[in-house]
């Protein structure tokens, strides 16, 4: 299916840090909350991810991650979640988070 630039752009994909993550043992499959920070425009946003795999929650702090700011908030279990953290699959389809290369200023917008 092919897409329009314009169809593109409606996804508003933003970089955040995460600055909070707990294990989310209420899930239906292993997760982790996370809290990433999306600088002053869009603030503070929670997100549940499946990484449990490849990253421990204490290690997650601090990293920049790719995430979708525009769906909308869709209930997992007990937890809101108001972002999509972005990732890839491994060879074995476990999550690699998507992130920049290098440290970049918070909500910077995907282009």
């Amino acid at each position: 299916m092919t897409i329009t630039f314009d169809d593109f752009l409606k996804v508003d994909i933003r970089v955040g840090r995460i600055t909070r993550a707990e294990p989310f043992p209420e899930a239906r499959k292993p997760a982790v909350k996370l809290w990433i920070d999306f600088g002053p425009e869009l603030g503070e946003k929670k997100s549940s991810a499946q990484i449990t795999r490849h990253y421990m929650p204490e290690a997650l702090i601090g990293r920049q991650v790719l995430a979708v700011v525009n769906f909308p908030p869709r209930q997992i279990g007990p937890v809101m979640s108001e972002v999509l953290t972005l990732g890839v699959p491994d060879a074995d389809g476990e999550v690699v988070l998507i992130g920049p290369g290098h440290d970049v200023p918070l909500g910077g917008r995907l282009y």
